[in-house]
């Protein structure tokens, strides 16, 4: 007979939404409902307070990530996300907050002690300050890393670039330079065409907005015709053995000319090749010693 767990295999989501508005209380500052997904927003400074709730009493006993989020124009340019797993309601909840550069979140390393690598990370990517956190440093930036690769300002190149230096035998950083200047790019349809001239398109002739059609080739000139060369009377022999060589290489020509050869016999069928064999007489047989007379 087998057992049934008396925890439900998944959170009533009609329910779930008005559990956690009362318990989180007034520490609440939002409740957002989309894609049958729950997402409290609560204030930056009880977020200890709301998430030891969330473990302890609503029984989201994993913090499974600590993601940063960047806002440049709100004043308060960073949201903070947290997402915590039930196990045995099979269910997730997100927790956000706000703050900015100078304001420090406190940490929640006292209840998971996981999240002293999740806090790093987003210091490391955005500059979000922990508070409680004791080895809040950087983790997946280089050392000496100047600014937060995740924010919206930090340029896509970077500020240094790093590179092996066959002088100094190490690895340097050195500013990052350029070959050329940023193009701006209008992520325009190719069909509808750009409205100005891109470099070299002013070689060609001018076309109506739009997908220029091809222009078949013009045919290749034809060759220019050549004056036959003229063609004098060929030299040749009066005689088969001058050869034009000399008279010696002629006396040569004329011996070879004037030997007969041999004619060559004919290849004999296979008819021809049977009769000659079977007139032939048979080999006498050996004569062979007996065992006996050997061994006497």
């Amino acid at each position: 007979m087998s057992s049934v767990h008396s925890a439900p295999r998944i959170v009533n989501a009609e329910t779930a939404a008005g559990e956690l508005r009362a318990l989180v209380g007034a520490d609440l500052l939002d409740l957002v409902e989309a894609h049958f997904e729950i997402t409290l927003v609560v204030a930056r400074d009880s977020i200890v307070r709301v998430m030891e709730k969330l473990r302890d009493s609503a029984q989201y006993q994993q913090l499974m990530e600590i993601a940063g989020v960047d806002y440049p124009e709100r004043p308060e340019r960073f949201e903070v996300v947290y997402h915590l797993l039930s196990v045995t309601k099979n269910h997730r909840v997100r927790v956000k907050l706000s703050t900015d550069e100078a304001t420090p979140v406190p940490s929640v390393t006292g209840l998971w002690p996981v999240a002293g690598w999740l806090e790093r990370e987003v210091f490391d990517m955005y500059g979000v300050i922990f508070s409680g956190n004791t080895d809040l440093r950087r983790i997946l930036t280089d050392y000496g890393f100047a600014g937060h690769p995740q924010r919206k300002d930090f340029p896509l190149t970077g500020f240094v670039e790093l590179r092996y230096s066959e002088e100094d035998k190490r690895v340097v950083y050195e500013p990052v330079k350029l070959a050329q200047d940023f193009r701006n790019f209008d992520f325009m349809s190719p069909w509808e065409g750009a409205p100005y001239v891109l470099p070299g398109d002013e070689k060609a002739h001018a076309q109506a907005p739009g997908a220029p059609t091809p222009v078949p080739a013009a045919a290749p000139p034809a060759p220019a015709a050549k004056p036959s060369p003229v063609v004098e009377t060929k030299k040749t022999t009066d005689k088969p053995e001058d050869t034009g060589a000399g008279k010696a290489a002629n006396a040569a020509a004329t011996e070879q000319s004037a030997a007969v050869k041999k004619p060559r016999a004919p290849r004999k069928t296979a008819a021809q090749k049977l009769a000659e064999a079977g007139a032939k007489p048979a080999p006498k047989p050996r004569a062979t010693r007996k065992k006996s007379e050997d061994k006497a």
